[in-house]
């Protein structure tokens, strides 16, 4: 069985970078973690936590499609850190259910760059399955 220990980050798509930026830092308290604006890609400290912030006309958020509006998402994908991780495992169950999940991949999380696989709920929502943080990279 896939054990949840907590949400690892969510993924904001925006039109508006500058002023979450400034709401998240300045009213919320969060601190800027990592900035790769080659790609669109803004991470945010939460706590144990990262709110990553991608702009629609990046990189990333072309993925995404539309702006968030009425015919757009904002929401890119939620991230849930999963203890135990062992990926064999985990496809193995998601097999068996008849869920396709995509590859296993090295992503940077709230904990560092570690190993993940993406899913989709009924609704076509995203959702990332994160294991452990590589040793070297591990934030907590």
């Amino acid at each position: 069985m896939i054990r949840i220990r907590e949400i690892d980050h969510l993924v904001l798509r925006t039109e508006r970078l500058e002023e979450l930026i400034a709401f998240y830092t300045g009213v919320l308290g969060m601190s800027v973690e990592r900035r790769l604006d080659g790609i669109g890609l803004i991470q945010l400290r939460a706590g144990r936590s990262l709110l990553d912030l991608v702009p629609v006309d990046s990189e990333l958020g072309r993925k995404g499609g539309a702006a968030p509006g009425a015919h757009g998402r904002n929401l890119d994908h939620f991230c849930v850190r999963v203890d135990p991780f062992d990926a064999a495992a985990i496809r193995e169950q998601l097999q068996a259910l008849g869920i396709e999940a995509g590859p296993t991949e090295q992503r940077y999380g709230a904990e560092g760059s570690g190993p993940s696989i993406y899913i989709n709920d009924p609704d076509g929502n995203t959702v990332e399955l994160k294991g452990p943080a590589e040793q070297a990279s591990r934030r907590v």
